[in-house]
């Protein structure tokens, strides 16, 4: 595989206002590919070195997703099981309704959750959350305010839609109660550990104590790339674990992982974390009509549909795309991305540290899709 062209477009992409980008590729265990450019620090002067950490944000929600079916795999849950069997804070749900609030119909399960169509939403804001954060401060724990999403109302019916949401930090909760260790623990034990992944660990809402964490900007509604803070506002508490966005990595602890899944299941040093049939469970499009509908239209995501925390690729030849169906990944919100196939068993990692960044979900990633796997 020729790497070049790949090569010029991530050096091209400084010009366009990313500060620093490192991209990893694996094919069946064996590197293909490393390439990383820029400075990592905030006063752009400091070369990327390649150890760099970064907020990895909704890219945890695949980690999430994995530990989830592995539990799926072990027969401990099943995607059809009601959430309250699990978490019975989420018994009596509530639903708007042309403006009522009323008892829902449909039993929220735990497909809907890994699909993003429970119904819930991602508003940081909601009266359960501010209640608990005002009674336990910083040390408020993950099924603390996983319980408190309950006190506010659902969208829509569960399954009826897809709607972007708090849907994985539930599932998190899940997998603490069935393993009887906290989801950090659980992260460790069954994929960090077997894996060596040994730069992966929780943020906090500030991140000061991450070594290498690499500069974070975002850019502004003119689409200048401007410095910011180390925050990851999706860890609400010292305590909290988030399953939607918690994580900090570096690019090749994401690449190992990438790896493994891209490769059935089973990492380069022989270690399994699932099986091949799961995989293709995680990466089976749950979406109705209607959600493909709406993720093609909230997130720009034609083509697509949405399995258990990743995309996969449908229907490439609607979007001109030469990459093969079956592609599955996801992103997150500073830019980084995981795209793998079970086929070629190849994977790619790219990491980025730009916040509100436009161009990397409508053009960086689609341009790696293609130079990669096309």
């Amino acid at each position: 595989m020729e790497f070049s062209k790949l090569t010029n477009y991530l050096d091209s992409l400084k010009e366009k206002g990313i500060p620093s980008v490192d991209c990893i590729v694996y094919e069946n265990h064996n590197l293909l590919y490393r390439h990383m450019n820029g400075e990592v620090d905030a006063t752009k002067t400091v070369k990327i070195q390649g150890n760099e950490m970064y907020l990895m944000f909704s890219m945890t929600k695949v980690q999430t997703m994995t530990a989830i079916m592995q539990l799926i795999e072990q027969e401990k849950i099943s995607l059809e099981d009601p959430v309250s069997k699990y978490l019975p804070s989420y018994t009596n749900l509530m639903v708007e309704d042309q403006g009522t609030i009323r008892p829902t119909t449909v039993e929220l399960k735990i497909k809907h959750l890994l699909s993003m169509q429970s119904g819930l939403d991602y508003n940081l804001e909601r009266p359960g959350i501010i209640r608990v954060l005002k009674e336990k401060g910083r040390q408020a724990t993950t099924r603390e305010l996983v319980d408190a999403f309950t006190e506010s109302p659902l969208k829509f019916e569960p399954g009826e839609h897809f709607l972007y949401s708090l849907s994985h930090d539930v599932a998190a909760a899940i997998i603490e109660v069935v393993s009887g260790m906290s989801f950090g623990e659980y992260l460790k034990k069954y994929i960090w550990a077997p894996l060596q992944m040994h730069h992966t660990c929780f943020a906090k809402p500030m991140n000061d104590h991450i070594p290498h964490l690499a500069a974070q900007y975002i850019c502004d509604e003119k689409g200048i790339t401007q410095l910011m803070d180390s925050s990851c506002i999706y860890q609400l508490s010292d305590s909290y674990e988030s399953g939607g966005a918690g994580l900090a990595s570096c690019t090749e602890d994401y690449a190992i992982f990438a790896d493994t899944l891209a490769s059935g299941g089973i990492s380069k040093d022989g270690i399994r974390i699932l099986k091949p049939e799961t995989i293709e469970i995680m990466k089976t499009n749950l979406l109705c009509d209607a959600s493909l509908r709406d993720i093609a239209n909230t997130m720009g995501r034609a083509g697509y549909g949405y399995a258990c925390g990743v995309q996969v690729l449908m229907e490439p030849t609607s979007i001109h795309s030469l990459a093969p169906a079956g592609l599955f990944g996801w992103d997150g919100a500073a830019g980084s991305c995981i795209i793998m196939d079970t086929i070629s068993k190849r994977s790619v990692v790219y990491t980025q540290h730009v916040r509100n960044c436009g161009l990397a979900y409508e053009e960086i990633h689609p341009t790696l899709r293609e130079l990669v796997f096309s």
